[in-house]
């Protein structure tokens, strides 16, 4: 299985699960917000020129994604860093 890159900034409670190559350094061209209703939350999509899913914003990430990711997670606050 290939490991996925995935930030998380505790301060703002928002994480960023990446799903392109750590090393590639690919743009958004478009988001897609998930339905804050249906979600009970703030979930972005992104994707890239081609329209391929490249990352994944998740704001309220405390309440979306599970702990340990979470705490895997390389920390873009001070508290983790």
């Amino acid at each position: 299985m290939t490991d996925v890159r995935v930030t998380y900034d505790k301060t703002v409670n928002a994480a960023y699960v990446y799903l392109t190559d750590p090393q590639a350094h690919v743009k958004s061209a478009r988001m897609y917000p998930c339905d804050p209703v249906d979600v009970d939350g703030m979930i972005n999509l992104d994707f890239d020129e081609q329209g391929r899913l490249i990352g994944i914003e998740v704001l309220a990430a405390s309440s979306k994604l599970p702990e340990y990711l979470l705490q895997s997670a390389e920390r873009l606050d001070t508290e983790g860093a």
